[in-house]
């Protein structure tokens, strides 16, 4: 906890001090972002953390938007790295089926327990500033024959991918079945965190919400 004779966010003055403005201006809007999701992210409050006038962000950002999207996609990736970190025991399996199911569940839990863990960055990840929001184009082609490597920092939507082609290239998931699966898997996973954190679920137990998550990823699982 801060000293109560200390400046909220004055942690983040000595990043500025060192010239990395930019970087204190995106942290202090994660602090908000992770206390009171997306709206939160105040431009006046984020420089008031970070030590600064508010006019000193538009060095870095041209308008609110542009900062405010700096801390979303910040979000975004800390949402990445949970994921990430559940599908690390799933890739050293040696099935390829085995392996294909473990990443698929994996990126399931670790969209799930980011959601609850982390509601506010969770919130912000998915509340864009303005303007339409950007999403990929649904892919009609099949996987590759080989599943590739993922490379460091990927997107939640490619990571989810990354498992749907494991699953096709392991014959799992039929081919036929391969395009377009990503939506589905993640309307459902989506639904169910919104459902937990928003929604009537936010009222039930950790076991209730721990069995019903098992369920719906072997729902996922055996239904896209």
């Amino acid at each position: 906890m801060n000293n109560a004779s200390q400046p909220a966010g004055s942690e983040l003055r000595s990043t500025y001090h060192h010239g990395d403005l930019r970087s204190a201006l995106v942290a202090a809007g994660l602090a908000l972002a992770r206390e009171g999701g997306p709206q939160a992210v105040v431009l006046r409050e984020v420089t008031r953390r970070a030590g600064v006038a508010p006019n000193a962000a538009y060095r870095h950002f041209a308008n609110r938007e542009a900062l405010y999207e700096a801390v979303r996609t910040a979000a975004v990736a800390a949402l990445s790295q949970s994921i990430e970190a559940h599908m690390e025991a799933a890739k050293s399996l040696g099935d390829p089926q085995e392996r294909a199911r473990a990443l698929l569940a994996a990126v399931g839990r670790g969209y799930l327990d980011f959601a609850q863990a982390e509601t506010g960055w969770f919130r912000t990840a998915f509340a864009f500033a303005s303007g339409e929001q950007e999403s990929a184009a649904p892919s009609t082609n099949p996987p590759e024959s080989d599943v590739p490597a993922l490379e460091p920092g990927v997107s939640p939507f490619a990571l989810l991918g990354y498992a749907l082609d494991a699953m096709a290239e392991a014959g799992v998931l039929p081919l036929a079945r391969r395009p377009m699966a990503e939506y589905l898997a993640w309307s459902a996973v989506h639904g169910m965190a919104i459902l937990i954190i928003d929604g009537p679920l936010r009222k039930a137990t950790p076991e209730q919400r721990a069995a019903l998550s098992l369920r719906l990823l072997q729902m996922v699982e055996t239904g896209i």
